[in-house]
Order: structure tokens, then sequence, then C-alpha cells
């Protein structure tokens, strides 16, 4: 009897030998694996970045070249070049408009709603009923 006892007890630490190893095995696995990901994300992250930095750089040329085209000095000279016959506005011309383009736009498209004549108000009569005792 002692020496299956033995027998059983060195089984069961082999056993559980085993099952340690193959745990502590998989959680050093998927520490392994998810540091792959981390890294395989962080790699993607930075091309898109990058990407994203090319794209605004186009766009800050883009704007630079429009700003350039748009500069009095360019327009005066495609104006020349093409025979235009453009001239610089006058002083004269020119409104200025101190309130908000928005409101001011909007109330010149809604002023049927707010004039005199469109709005016809209707009298209201309320009848009060006395209360009969």
């Amino acid at each position: 009897m002692n020496k299956s006892d033995t027998h059983a007890f060195v089984n069961q630490l082999l056993v559980y030998t085993l099952v340690m190893i193959c745990f502590t095995g998989s959680v050093g696995l998927s520490t392994v694996w998810f540091r792959h990901r981390i890294s395989v994300t962080a790699n993607e992250s930075r091309k898109i970045e990058a990407s994203l930095l090319e794209v605004e750089r186009r766009i800050a040329e883009t704007t630079a070249l429009i700003a350039a085209e748009q500069s009095p000095n360019a327009l005066e000279q495609k104006n020349t070049v093409m025979r235009l016959g453009l001239v610089r506005t006058r002083e004269a011309q020119m409104v200025r408009i101190s309130e908000s383009p928005e409101q001011r736009l909007a109330s010149r498209r809604n002023i049927e709603i707010f004039t005199e004549d469109s709005v016809r108000l209707a009298p209201v009569n309320f009848r009060v009923a006395a209360a009969s005792r």
C-alpha cells in the first residue's frame, strides 16, 4: 500500500506540473500574440499618420498656389497677358455692409412674410360664459 501511495503522489505531481507548464505556456503565447498585434497596430497607425501629413502638406501647397494666383499682382499680370481689359474697382462702386450677411440675405428672402400688406390679422373674439349657479 505504501508503494502505490507514492506512485499516486508522483502521478498527481506530474499531472499538476504538466498543467502548470501548459498554463504558463499559454499565458506566454498569448502575451507574445498580444504584443505582436500591438506592434502591427502601431505600424499601421504610423503609416496612416504619415499619409495624413502628406495630404495636409499637399493641401497647404495647393492653398499657397491658389493664394499666389489670386494675388492682385498676379491677376493684373494675367489681365495684361490675356488682354482682358479689366480695371480695378473704384471705392465708389463698393458697398460696405456692416451687418451679418446671413441675416441680411434671410431678411431679403423672407421680406414678404414681414410686410404689412401680406400680414392680414383677423380679430379674434372670445366669449366668456357666465358661470351658472
